[in-house]
């Protein structure tokens, strides 16, 4: 004998292709056409069932190998279910399962799926006190927890990719110290310690976002702004940062922060959204802001009032139709779904939450008692609409399709006539298949990040840290089975994230190789430590020009070397083959946060030619390496300044040498990583690169600073003469 569980599979398995409405009567009808019925169905025959029946329904919406993929995945789940006997009886153990689920998402009881099972379980129990079935109630229930349980795990996934950025930031800013950091790490703690329970803690996710945007605002500014303490530092705006880098940084922050504000909005109020379609019409056009990078955190802070406002005139008037309802139903024969929906919709309603469908169930109740005759078929009718309604939800473009279409029906039931449900069911489940053939391409194509994935991990550098934490969620995105429209749409935005970030590494690895390819592992090591260096000192704190002092920021754990696993690179770069000293050493600009000094021995293994070696000269003072000391050099109006301009990997301008190729595959490598200028010196030149736009670089060298600046300082910075 088939227990109701295993009745069930078909049914929780394939629902994301077939309404499993048109399920059950697919596996009533062949059960009756078998001599058997849904209570007396054995595995055997469920299993010829679904090879028959199911398979050749679900051809009707899908294409035939995907049909296949799907009923073997249930017949499969069959024959692990059947030996491990998990047969438990019908009514018993089914009602004492709905009774542990509404204690597991007792944490949730804003969710309206609580309200209503918390509504079916007292209806059941006093059903059952009274000897009546209570499968039905049963069988509800199941549905609700299958879709809390839904709604968690989607949430889990979610949360664990918050936690992940969260903590990418936590080891950025925490070297900054202060009280902001302190309260970030305790939030953090206190998310890890929930995601390890399976527990959602929304507000604190949303505390820890707006401390870590505040912090890295606030570390993105150091760049003009020396801030010593941060409890006290007051957060400035982008208007005062001067820096055009710091503020087209402090911009895009603005613009993430603000799409997550209204990511939270969208989730906060979903049910008024739903309520209200002029409200949806408004939050769309936000999105296209969004989209468009327009979006500003006064906007989203308004819009979250009008929200605030908008609910409380619905919820009034949601209460006072609720007090309609129930006195034009007080005389009915309350049946089970009206005593559920009635106690759900007081629940929503007490607590301060939308009671939409529960009060559009009961108005369709008060409507077919008004008609009579066909007060059953008309009801029966008016709940497979809502049923329709709500399975639309969760396949993308259905909702908006079939709106006209429902409220058609709708009108034509209050005028007697018959609605046409099958053609409803018709188009939502192509929606459905096409839904489904969707979500196999998704996977698919998260297979193959993650799989290309493994093959640049060892690029341990920024770009792969965060691939690496997209790809987590990947695997937890494709883990899921299911899902809501919410979670279809989180998953094709990580996908698109993901695959630019893989291409972003797989263009570094490229030039990783063609760096040691062309000046060997010890060049690239002496480029390595540069890219250390800027990591541990953070984007925003590294000075503008060789000669500013120095502002260094505590760390408390050194940063990753990012190529550390390609090779075996040397610690530190080895010193030139035969250095040329300088014959009177020049002041030395200071080390600390310019990046010039990291890239003498890269530069000296370029192949500029050395001068003849002069005389030895005296020893250098303690403290200052030769590496950082120019010769002696003619008057600046004598010295010769070379120029080049790169564009998309190409010399557009200046003489094609050794020199010239070796900077062009640094700086490719340079843009790679984010940076935007570079000034260097080797033993006897300086260098300075600026890069302005996408793929341009801009390059000078000369025997001293003053000569550049002078001579070509203006177009470097501008790209003007």
């Amino acid at each position: 004998m088939a227990s109701a569980s295993l009745q069930r599979l078909p049914v929780q398995m394939l629902g994301d292709l077939v309404s499993p409405r048109a399920l059950e009567r697919i596996l009533q009808d062949a059960a009756q056409a078998r001599g058997s019925t849904l209570d007396t169905l054995d595995p055997a025959m469920l299993e010829d069932i679904l090879k028959r029946e199911v398979f050749k329904r679900l051809q009707l919406s899908v294409p035939a190998p995907l049909a296949k993929k799907r009923v073997s995945e249930v017949l499969n789940e069959l024959m692990k279910t059947t030996q491990e006997r998990q047969l438990p009886s019908p009514v018993v153990s089914s009602l004492v399962g709905l009774e542990e689920g509404a204690r597991r998402f007792t944490l949730y009881f804003d969710w309206p799926e609580t309200q209503r099972l918390r509504g079916v379980l007292s209806v059941a129990r006093q059903e059952e006190k009274e000897g009546r079935d209570i499968s039905a109630l049963v069988l509800e229930g199941q549905n609700l927890i299958e879709v809390m349980d839904r709604r968690l795990q989607e949430g889990l996934v979610e949360q664990g990719q918050d936690l992940a950025e969260l903590r990418a930031t936590f080891a950025r800013v925490q070297g900054m110290g202060g009280k902001e950091v302190r309260r970030l790490e305790t939030l953090i703690g206190q998310i890890d310690e929930a995601q390890s329970r399976g527990t959602l803690l929304p507000g604190e996710v949303e505390r820890a976002r707006n401390i870590t945007f505040n912090l890295r605002k606030l570390l993105e500014s150091s760049v003009v702004q020396a801030v010593q303490n941060v409890d006290t530092a007051e957060i400035p705006t982008s208007a005062t940062i001067l820096d055009p880098d710091a503020q087209a940084r402090v911009l895009a922050l603005e613009q993430q922060h603000a799409a997550q504000q209204l990511g939270t909005l969208e989730r906060e109020f979903a049910a008024l959204l739903q309520a209200r379609p002029d409200l949806r019409a408004q939050h769309d056009a936000l999105r296209g802001l969004q989209h468009g990078n327009q979006l500003t955190a006064d906007t989203v802070e308004n819009w979250r009032e009008q929200l605030k406002f908008e609910r409380e005139t619905v919820l009034g008037e949601q209460r006072s139709r609720l007090a309609q309802l129930e006195t034009a139903l007080a005389g009915a024969v309350s049946g089970a779904d009206m005593r559920i929906a009635l106690d759900s919709a007081r629940h929503l309603l007490n607590m301060g939450s939308l009671a939409t469908d529960e009060l559009q169930e009961l108005s369709a109740m008060h409507e077919s008692l008004q008609a009579g005759v066909n007060a059953q078929s008309q009801l029966a009718a008016q709940r497979e609409l809502l049923d329709i309604e709500r399975s639309a939800r969760n396949v993308l473009g259905a909702s908006a399709e079939l709106a006209p279409l429902l409220a058609q029906a709708r009108a034509d039931l209050a005028q007697g006539r018959e609605a046409d449900v099958a053609a409803l069911w018709g188009l939502l489940e192509r929606r459905m298949g096409a839904a489904a053939q969707e979500r196999e391409d998704f996977d698919a194509r998260a297979d193959r990040v993650v799989q290309e994935y493994d093959t640049v991990r060892s690029l341990a550098g920024e770009t792969t840290q965060k691939l690496g934490q997209l790809a987590d969620t990947l695997r937890a995105q494709r883990r899921l089975g299911r899902m809501s429209a919410q979670a279809r749409e989180r998953y094709e935005q990580t996908l698109l994230d993901a695959e630019a970030l893989l291409a972003e590494a797989h263009a570094e690895y490229r030039a990783a190789q063609e760096v040691t390819a062309t000046f060997g592992q010890d060049a690239l090591s002496g480029l390595l430590d540069v890219f250390d260096f800027e990591e541990a000192a953070d984007t925003g704190l590294l000075a503008a020009a060789p000669t500013t002092p120095a502002t260094t920021t505590p760390a408390t754990t050194a940063p990753a070397d990012p190529f550390a696993a390609l090779g075996t690179f040397p610690a530190t770069p080895a010193p030139a083959a035969t250095p040329t000293p300088a014959p009177t050493p020049a002041p030395a600009p200071a080390p600390t946060l310019s990046a010039s000094a990291l890239f003498d021995t890269l530069l000296s293994s370029i192949g500029t030619p050395a001068a003849p070696a002069p005389a030895p000269a005296p020893a250098e003072p303690a403290g200052f390496p030769a590496a950082f000391s120019l010769p002696q050099v003619p008057t600046p109006d004598s010295e010769a300044v070379t120029t080049w301009l790169f564009q998309h990997g190409q010399i557009h301008h200046g003489p094609h040498g050794p020199a010239a190729q070796g900077m062009l595959a640094l700086l490719t490598q340079a843009a790679a990583l984010g940076l935007q200028r570079l000034d260097m010196n080797d033993a006897t030149h300086v260098w300075s690169a600026r890069s302005s736009a996408p793929g341009e670089w801009r390059l000078g060298r000369a025997v001293t600073w003053t000569a550049l600046d002078e001579r070509v300082g203006p177009w470097l910075d501008t790209g003007e003469n």
